[in-house]
Parts: C-alpha cells; structure tokens; sequence
C-alpha cells in the first residue's frame, strides 16, 4: 500500500506515468467515469479549504465513487480531543482512501503510519502541498511540453508558502530550470531550500523587484500573502499588499509566459489579467482535478500507469 505525503514520495518516471494518465483522462473523461464504482474518499480537514477539497471530491465523484468527511476540525471529534491517528483508525474502517488537511506539519504522516487505507497529504501547514505540485507540474508540462529547460519565478510569500516549497523540490529532479525568488525580505525562501539548491548546483536568484525580472520567465508563479500564517497582523497589512501583477507589469514579459497561481487569490493579480491569454491559474484548477483522479486510481492500483503505441503496462 502506498500513501502521498511529498511530491518525491514518486520517482521521475512514476510521475510521467501518472500524468499520462491525467492526460488521458482530459482527452477521455467518460472512459474513467465507473473506474471507481464502489469506492469511498474520506476528505478530512481540520482547516478551511475551498478548490483542494472541492477538487478532491469532484475527482472521486467523476471517477463514479462517492465521499464522505469533514470541512473544518470544530466538524470532528478533533474537538473533542480525539488524536489523528485515532481518527484515522476508524476512517480506515469506513473508506478505501483518505484526502488530509492539517495545520501542523506532520500529522498527514503520523496517519499514514497508523492507517489501513492509502492516505494523501492535502496539505500540512507550511510544509507540503503534494498535489497542489503535482497539479503546477502537469499545468507545466502540458503547457511547455515537457519539465526540462525554463526560467520559473516564484513570487510573493515565499517563506511560509508550502507550495512553493513543495514545487521547488520536485523541480529540482528536471534539466536546465532556473529558479527566480522574487519577494520582500521578510518572506525570502527558507535557507534550507537555497541551501539544497547549492548542494546541487542548482542556479538560482533572488531579488526583490518583480520588474527587473518578469521580461526573463516563462512561468511565473505568483502566491498570495497568507494572513493565517502569521503571528502578527501589522506584518501582515505591511506586506499583503507588495506585489500586484496588473496589465502593465504583464507587459513588460514574453508573450509565451503563462501565469500561474495556486489560488486562492486576494489582490496579488489583478482581475485585469484575467482575459489575457498567458493567464493559466484557471487551467491549473482543471488540471489538478485530472492529476487526483489520476493519483486516487494510481493508489488505489486501479489504473494502468503507462500508455504506450496502444500497449498498456502495469505500474
């Protein structure tokens, strides 16, 4: 039995895999309609989440299963005490896989190591966002071909963002990426993340002004300033508001960047940019239903991995 608790929990070649099938799914949604007939989702999750859940649940739904869950922790016997692993015992007694959104770091992974069933992370405070990154790797490849060989700027609040942390480390797995941190000093990329990057040799910059470097990307990805990660609320009305990407900014880039987000957002990009055709966070919201209908069939071993001139070989 396999769990999601990190992008890298897949090797390079798994992940080619799985997003062939997500793009396979695109093309033929109604071949994937009663894969998982029978089958029950159980979403758990103990903070709010609108697109994750909604995205996980549509998922199972298209694939002809059903779910249950939670929306909030107040919704649970979280509230009365009752631990994570203890929660997942008796989920594990009720559904085929679970989906879980947690406000402290590691707790997807304490229920995976007590759970009967597969468990996806779908978030663990500032940590992971698994599957938010394998949406933004499918919304890349479908976009640009393949996962090798472009400049990505990661701008805004790149400290507390999970998912940037998350989409930096697969990248790190590709040829010829160069990385751009682009954000206000007080939200630079963790240390650890550079630290990793020049262990590896990876190239990367940092600097403050979006200007000076949107006319250099082929992705930008923009993440809002998260209010629920901070301790103090004057930070925070001091730095929600230092990027906005509006038409002007949008400008000064290549015609063939692609703008991405992993929404929500709050003012960071202007609605104004919303109609131009290199704004992809849209997409990205259909690809990420296509890659957790590929991930619930992939882990639940009810999918075949890999098409090829017709022949399908098992994962």
């Amino acid at each position: 039995m396999r769990h999601l608790m990190s992008p890298m929990d897949f090797t390079v070649q798994e992940l080619e895999d799985l997003f062939d099938v997500a793009n396979d799914i695109e093309r033929n949604m109604d071949k994937y309609s009663h894969k998982c007939d029978g089958k029950i989702l159980a979403t758990c999750f103990y903070e709010p989440s609108t697109r994750t859940r909604l995205s996980f649940e549509t998922a199972m739904l298209r694939l002809g299963g059903k779910t249950l869950g939670f929306a909030d922790a107040s919704n649970s016997s979280a509230s009365k005490g009752e631990s994570v692993a203890d929660t997942i015992r008796v989920i594990s007694c009720f559904a085929d896989i679970c989906a879980m959104r947690h406000p402290k770091e590691g707790a997807p992974m304490v229920a995976a190591s007590k759970s009967l069933i597969p468990v996806i992370n779908a978030g663990d405070g500032g940590h992971q966002h698994p599957t938010q990154t394998l949406t933004d790797l499918l919304t890349i490849r479908s976009l640009h071909g393949n996962l090798n060989n472009f400049t990505i700027g990661l701008c805004g609040d790149l400290k507390f963002g999970r998912t940037v942390h998350s989409l930096i480390n697969a990248l790190t797995r590709y040829e010829g990426i160069n990385f751009i941190f682009i954000s206000p000093q007080e939200l630079r990329v963790p240390d650890y993340i550079t630290e990793m990057l020049n262990s590896k040799n990876i190239p990367y910059r940092e600097v403050i002004k979006l200007e000076d470097v949107i006319a250099d990307l082929d992705f930008l990805y923009m993440t809002r300033v998260q209010k629920e990660r901070f301790f103090n609320e004057e930070d925070y009305i001091r730095l929600k508001d230092f990027y906005i990407l509006d038409k002007k900014k949008l400008d000064m880039a290549k015609s063939t960047m692609q703008v991405l987000h992993p929404l929500p957002r709050v003012n960071e990009i202007s609605v104004e940019v919303d109609d131009d055709p290199r704004a992809a966070y849209f997409k990205q919201v259909q690809y990420g239903l296509y890659v957790r209908m590929a991930l619930i069939l992939t882990l639940l071993n009810m999918t075949d991995a890999h098409i090829n001139d017709g022949l399908l070989r098992k994962f």
